[in-house]
């Protein structure tokens, strides 16, 4: 049996979507595992929705004022307690065997650092667009120097080892997402292992996409370049020449 698991979720009125998530993500976790969910000042019932939850795997923080995305999941990241932590999102729909799929590498390689999952994309209707979001992006590689060129972690996907997570805390600002962020530390810390196997319904629609998309080129490579000297700084690296990576 697979150790204990953490799942950090930052929510921000999120009701459209979040009940299906929720029951989603409770129907694969065990007693021992925790669901550490921040609310980011939310205008729309989903606090109170959330506290109405009778669920002791459910931790639930509110900020008690907007505080933004990343600082939220910033927060509820620092709040898991497992020592293997997924990372989740309010709108996607997870799928049978996630939870075991993502933990199991960590409990086969102790150099595991960060396991990834294929994903289906949904639209907002819950219709699939793709059977497979990695095919859009050519296939996943998740070395540190792949990264760079184009990032192909995608959070929602993502379970992180928790010294990983420790490594990460704070979030720099000049991170231009925390999934490539995260990535980019794990692949340099230990192994990626990379599931083909899609576990979850990524869900695209009018409010989640992504920054990067609306880019422009010179924006991306200032990102990069940023990231760069973030991760390295982060690991006390002189430089990036060393480092294990397993994809």
């Amino acid at each position: 049996m697979s150790q204990p698991v953490s799942v950090a979720m930052a929510v921000y009125n999120g009701l459209p979507y979040l009940r299906e998530q929720m029951a989603s993500v409770l129907r694969e976790l065990r007693p021992e595992d925790e669901l550490v969910v921040v609310d980011d000042h939310s205008t729309d019932g989903s606090l109170a929705w959330l506290r109405s939850l009778d669920d002791p795997r459910v931790v639930l923080l509110a900020n008690d004022r907007n505080q933004g995305v990343s600082r939220s999941f910033e927060r509820a990241l620092s709040a898991c307690t497992r020592q293997v932590v997924l990372l989740c999102d309010q709108d996607d729909v997870w799928m049978a065997g996630k939870r075991d799929a993502l933990a199991r590498p960590f409990d086969q390689d102790p150099l595991c650092t960060v396991a990834v999952s294929d994903a289906q994309v949904i639209d907002g209707q819950g219709t699939v667009l793709s059977q497979s979001f990695m095919a859009g992006k050519g296939g996943f590689r998740g070395g540190r120097w792949s990264t760079l060129l184009r990032n192909r972690y995608l959070g929602c996907c993502m379970a992180l080892r928790r010294d990983v997570v420790a490594l990460g805390l704070p979030i720099p600002a000049r991170a231009p997402m925390h999934d490539m962020w995260f990535g980019m530390l794990a692949a340099s810390r230990g192994r990626v292992h990379y599931l083909p196997q899609p576990y979850l319904q990524y869900r695209r629609h009018d409010r989640n996409v992504s920054p990067s998309r609306r880019a422009s080129v010179p924006q991306m490579l200032r990102w990069r370049w940023d990231l760069f000297f973030a991760v390295r700084g982060r690991l006390g690296e002189r430089s990036m020449a060393t480092g294990t990576t397993g994809a």
